[in-house]
């Protein structure tokens, strides 16, 4: 039986903009950023953010609280020792029924688990804008 990774949570926030950099996969109501450390910490490190767009504080802290339960139920199971994971509410998160929202996280933590694709880059400035 393997055992469960220790889960710990983000609270500054030069943790979420490291996160930010990694990779990242958007499901149905969620996007989920996942960040290799590389820092020989054993630690799962998980943190939520809901922006304005959603909907005000009664919203979002309801978005933000739907993920803390989502990743508690998942992350000892799909999160792997030494990342970090941001799970951002998107504008369903709310309302969006409690077995697909943990379809959501799930196949984005699987998929960032199995995944090739080289993080992020910024986008190149647009033609005639300066840097």
């Amino acid at each position: 039986m393997t055992e469960h990774p220790d889960i710990q949570r983000l609270t500054r926030r030069p943790q979420f903009l490291a996160a930010a950099k990694g990779r990242s996969e958007a499901r149905g109501a969620v996007v989920v950023q996942r960040l290799a450390r590389e820092d020989g910490s054993p630690h799962v490190g998980v943190g939520f953010t809901a922006t304005r767009k959603i909907g005000g504080a009664v919203v979002r802290n309801r978005a933000k609280r739907r993920l803390r339960e989502a990743a508690r139920a998942l992350l000892p199971r799909l999160g792997e020792p030494g990342c970090d994971y941001v799970l951002v509410a998107r504008m369903g998160t709310t309302v969006r029924p409690w077995d697909r929202l943990l379809d959501d996280v799930a196949s984005a933590l699987t998929r960032l688990a199995t995944q090739g694709a080289p993080p992020r880059t910024p986008r190149p400035p647009a033609p005639g804008q300066d840097s």
